[in-house]
């Protein structure tokens, strides 16, 4: 029975209940009936004025509470319209920023980015970290290193990258058969080892001091690598100015110590390296930015690591504006995009279906049985989803393209127990990925190096090989760019010769 139920049964009945406890009660029960009455009325009254609010004020609806609009996907035969093209203003004249009608030796270029200024430096910091170890009691011979010394230990590492053997002595070895004497006649096998050791960008003093910091907002983890990287960066952004596209993509530095530095990822690779964000000109592979990727919160928009390491990379200031940005499934999310195309910024990347704000529609979408070349999108203001069959699913967001524009690809298939090329229809934004995100990578020529050096060698050592990888890289575009007139190899073996301090016939001897 009801609390309305009740009250009027007992003040309805004329029976003999007129107890004093009995008429207790039921006066109890008729104030509560009049504080149940008043407050219903309040209720109905603020449900009242809110519904009036929100029918005067849409605005006001909080947003969560708003019914997401439900988009369905389009077909390639359906008419798309690509937001309007963003004006390509770059801050400089996209190309090498140097004279066009000097010579430039390989060795004069890959001192655009290791200047004698910043090798001697290296010097300075790697002499104090032998004292430092002698001190301890270290038992090796040393003499301090001076520039033309480290120029040539950097020679040497070429050189080892390009003749490739199972371990550092057998660069040394004395027996005629198996023997390599170009390493010899440039330096001791021990003075290499003991330039190895103590190689140190940084001065150790300022790396106690800094250790002394762990566990505080002011401890840096790069402190090792910064003062080169400042430098490196620095150089890759000063000398040569990129064209329109752009690619972002990331490293793995390969590592098999124990660094504190060490990010954990999902995959197999998850204990022997750490990331290294680059944006690369994809006209030609050449580094424009980089960054290393520490636990530390070094990005400072704090919206997740793919966010913030593209926003790191792209300074309007530096570039200018009207770009195309072009990234994998790493980074691609809805909010990137618009806040690129925000900043005159366009953007293109690959995107996982799963990930949150990407289009979960599944009306019109494609199926496991959609037929090959097959294409749906979906527009979202400056933003469209692509979603393309090819031998699976290809999804891909663009604030650059329309849908489809008409381009096909040409695929091997079989039929009548045959192979034969066949054409499909392909959306614009997957011609264009597939274009600018493909451009052959020169930079993993030094990184096979890694695998001949010892288990125990420090990371911020690794991150120097891949710094001089990024020097010779880059200088080798831009001689590419200047001349033109010689091969990646035939490069590298040049600057090795002018590295070491060698002629050309006495060089080519030990080729």
């Amino acid at each position: 029975m009801s609390f309305a139920q009740s009250l009027k049964s007992l003040t309805t009945k004329t029976t003999i209940l007129r107890s004093p406890l009995i008429q207790r009660r039921t006066h109890f029960l008729k104030r509560m009936w009049f504080f149940h009455l008043l407050l219903t009325q309040e209720r109905h009254k603020s449900t009242v004025q809110f519904s009036a609010r929100c029918e005067s004020d849409g605005d006001q609806i909080p947003v969560l509470k708003r019914a997401k609009k439900t988009l369905s996907w389009r077909e390639e035969t359906d008419v798309d319209v690509a937001p309007k093209s963003l004006r390509f203003l770059p801050a400089r004249e996209p190309g090498p920023q140097l004279n066009l009608s000097d010579s430039h030796s390989p060795m004069s270029l890959f001192k655009l980015f290791f200047s004698e200024s910043a090798v001697s430096n290296l010097c300075h910091n790697t002499n104090a970290q032998a004292a430092r170890a002698l001190a301890k009691g270290r038992k090796y011979s040393w003499a301090d290193v001076s520039v033309g010394d480290l120029y040539r230990y950097i020679g040497l590492v070429f050189y080892m990258a390009m003749m490739k053997m199972s371990s550092i002595a057998d660069y040394w070895r004395q027996d005629g058969l198996f023997s390599v004497p170009f390493p010899s006649t440039v330096m001791s096998r021990e003075r290499y080892r003991t330039i190895s050791w103590n190689l140190h960008m940084s001065h150790p003093d300022a790396d106690k001091e800094n250790d002394k910091k762990k566990g505080t907002a002011e401890h840096d983890q790069l402190f090792r690598v910064r003062p080169l990287m400042d430098t490196i960066r620095l150089a890759c952004k000063t000398f040569y100015h990129p064209r329109r596209n752009l690619a972002v993509k990331k490293r793995l530095l390969a590592c098999r110590a124990n660094p504190e530095i060490r990010r954990f990822m999902k995959a197999k690779l998850t204990n022997l390296g750490f990331k290294c964000f680059v944006l690369t000109d994809s006209s030609n592979g050449y580094t424009v930015d980089l960054s290393v990727y520490t636990d530390e919160n070094i990005f400072p928009t704090g919206r997740g690591l793919s966010y913030d390491a593209v926003m790191s990379l792209l300074d309007k200031k530096v570039l200018g504006s009207g770009y195309h940005v072009y990234m994998d499934d790493f980074y691609t999310s809805p909010k990137l995009l618009t806040d690129l195309f925000a900043m005159k910024f366009g953007a293109c990347g690959t995107y996982r279906d799963y990930r949150k704000d990407f289009p979960q529609s599944s009306s019109n979408s494609l199926t496991k049985k959609s037929s090959r070349g097959s294409i749906r999108w979906i527009r979202d203001g400056p933003l469209v989803y692509v979603k393309w069959m090819d031998k699976q699913v290809v999804s891909v967001c663009s604030t650059i393209h329309a849908a489809y524009t008409g381009d096909c690809v040409q695929r091997k298939v079989k039929a009548q127990d045959m192979r034969r090329t066949k054409s499909f229809p392909c959306p614009a934004p997957v011609t264009a990925y597939n274009l600018h995100m493909t451009v052959v990578d020169p930079s993993d020529q030094l990184l096979q190096y890694y695998t001949v050096q010892p288990k125990t060698m420090k990371w911020y050592r690794k991150v120097f090989l891949h710094f001089l990888d990024v020097a010779a890289t880059n200088a080798f575009i831009l001689h590419k760019e200047l001349h033109g007139n010689m091969t990646h190899q035939a490069f590298i073996e040049v600057l090795i010769k002018e590295l070491c301090g060698v002629s050309g016939s006495r060089s080519r001897t030990h080729q």
